[in-house]
């Protein structure tokens, strides 16, 4: 498997956010064909039990997989925590989410190894990242921290909003400087939208670890490519091939501030189970 094997990157996530995660991926790969399925119509999945995320991650892993796919990217980060080894299981392909990349970007950054991790509830409390970083740094000390207003804020646009900067000050302004971040990882798709609401509230002091740029870096490792981007003659643009399981007016007007430009046609697709 290499850059020119013209199978498609399949990518998924609950709705909109893992769209940051697939700019990323073309960003790095524009030569690439991929596949985006939003599974809109059962979003969001951070309130929702594991059971239930492992069970809509194998159906939307299912469906991209009969089309394709020579790799799976699981751009959510709720399905990355609970639904990987169900995946893994039954896949015959190389799957990656988005937890262990970004939690090793967090710990190249972190000087003091004291790392913040922002979620969803069902994020924060899979324990994920705390298990990955520990893992990979014994040492390491993790202080996680459920945000769920900044998923709303970010589909709505206003990551440079008065409401976003009150709300980040509220939920991170004491608790970054009491604990003493050197590094905080967004751990989910949507918060690259907050970022400049974000970086305020915690300061100076703290390095934003952003895991979609970690995850396009591993597959692209995964594709036996360097990570010097194509060679002097590049391959053409990849296909791009989006799909929903809800209506796709909304999902096209709010993507396109998560993927920075217009999608193309949307196909909707009925995989309720």
């Amino acid at each position: 498997m290499n850059m020119l094997d013209p199978r498609p990157i399949g990518v998924f996530d609950s709705g909109i956010g893992g769209l940051t995660v697939l700019a990323a991926i073309h960003k790095l790969m524009p030569w690439e064909n991929t596949i985006y399925l939003g599974d809109t119509a059962r979003v969001p999945y951070g309130t929702k039990s594991p059971e239930v995320v492992t069970r809509y991650a194998l159906n939307n892993a299912s469906f991209l997989a009969q089309k394709g796919i020579k790799l799976l990217v699981v751009a959510c980060n709720t399905a990355s925590s609970v639904a990987l080894p169900a995946l893994e299981k039954v896949l015959h392909i190389p799957v990656i989410g988005v937890i262990e990349p970004g939690a090793r970007r967090a710990l190249q950054v972190s000087k003091k190894k004291v790392i913040g991790v922002l979620g969803t509830e069902g994020t924060i409390a899979s324990r994920a990242y705390d298990n990955a970083l520990i893992s990979l740094e014994p040492r390491v000390k993790v202080f996680p921290k459920p945000c769920p207003l900044f998923v709303p804020l970010a589909e709505e646009g206003w990551g440079d909003h008065p409401v976003a900067f009150q709300v980040a000050n509220e939920y991170l302004r004491s608790w970054s400087k009491e604990n003493r971040l050197d590094s905080l990882i967004l751990g989910c798709t949507h918060y690259p939208l907050l970022v400049p609401a974000i970086a305020k509230a915690v300061g100076p002091g703290t390095q934003l670890v952003d895991s979609a740029s970690a995850v396009a870096e591993a597959v692209l490792a995964l594709l036996n490519k360097s990570e010097e981007g194509p060679e002097p003659n590049p391959l053409p643009r990849g296909t791009r091939e989006y799909f929903v399981t809800d209506v796709p007016e909304r999902f096209s007007h709010v993507g396109q501030r998560f993927l920075g430009g217009p999608l193309g046609e949307i196909h909707q697709v009925d995989l309720m189970v």
